[in-house]
């Protein structure tokens, strides 16, 4: 498997010259136990999706079955998204691959590709999903601050 920034380097929307193989799915772990990858995997589930992403747990033996070579230490310090076609996106180029994958955000998971935007593309994704939440909620409203929005003890490092 490949490590990549994000598939946008690939050539986003536009064609792709016949040597290079077009990505039809990504699968994406996750971490499970933390609240913000939640709120984030619901936020990206409920978009339409160009590209069809499919949200595994990292660390889980279903991941570890699926992928035998990645580190699945690392993959839950930062998400790693998986191409159909072997590519590995990790962190900043992981979120990039996750909005390039939703019909309404493929442009801006172009623009946020270039280096010295790459890593807005993960606060772009906790913030849409943030507000989604909020929304969805009624909001952080109760005074709480901190590690206290996160009642499981997540400490809101991951990448």
């Amino acid at each position: 498997m490949t490590e990549n920034q994000g598939p946008a380097v690939r050539g986003g929307g536009r064609a792709l010259p016949a040597s290079v193989t077009p990505i039809l799915r990504f699968t994406v772990l996750y971490d499970a136990g933390c609240p913000i990858c939640r709120a984030a995997r619901r936020w990206l589930s409920g978009r339409a999706q160009l590209v069809p992403l499919e949200f595994v747990p990292a660390g889980s033996p279903e991941a570890r079955q699926r992928f035998p070579g990645l580190d699945h230490e690392a993959t839950l310090r930062d998400v790693t998204v998986i191409g159909d076609d072997g590519s590995v996106y990790v962190g900043d180029g992981a979120w990039v691959a996750c909005l390039w994958a939703l019909a309404d955000y493929r442009g801006t998971a172009e623009r946020m590709s270039s280096p010295a935007l790459l890593p807005t593309a993960r606060r772009f994704v906790a913030a849409a999903s943030a507000v989604r939440e909020r929304t969805r909620s009624g909001g952080f409203g109760d005074g709480a601050t901190g590690a206290e929005y996160y009642g499981d003890g997540c400490d809101d490092r991951c990448r």
